[in-house]
């Protein structure tokens, strides 16, 4: 699956995370992200531009975020709830928590 950045999953998913990106992914080193609000990684300003700060890490690929898709044929396919997500305006996007 494409991601495009729209920040609805890291802001409104319940997941686990690495607390402590230096220490990587490691014992003790995990939180949950309550899903009530941005992940503490989670960089940018409104949807189509959000980006995740520990995105790079070589560990990333072990997290739950990284294995995060939907019901695809292929993983070329763009992401539907991102596509939807961008389609809205800013008062939507307000509306739902991904602006303030």
């Amino acid at each position: 699956m494409k991601c495009v950045h729209c920040g609805y999953c890291c802001h409104k998913y319940m997941v686990v995370i690495v607390d402590d990106p230096e220490k990587g992914f490691v014992k003790d080193n995990f939180i949950v992200h309550e899903g009530n609000g941005p992940c503490k990684h989670l960089r940018g300003d409104k949807p189509g531009e959000y980006s995740c700060a520990v995105h790079d890490y070589p560990w990333y690929k072990r997290t739950p975020c990284f294995s995060h898709g939907q019901i695809e044929v292929s993983n070329d396919c763009v992401c539907r709830m991102g596509e939807y997500i961008l389609k809205k305006g800013e008062e939507e996007w307000k509306q739902i928590g991904l602006i303030r």
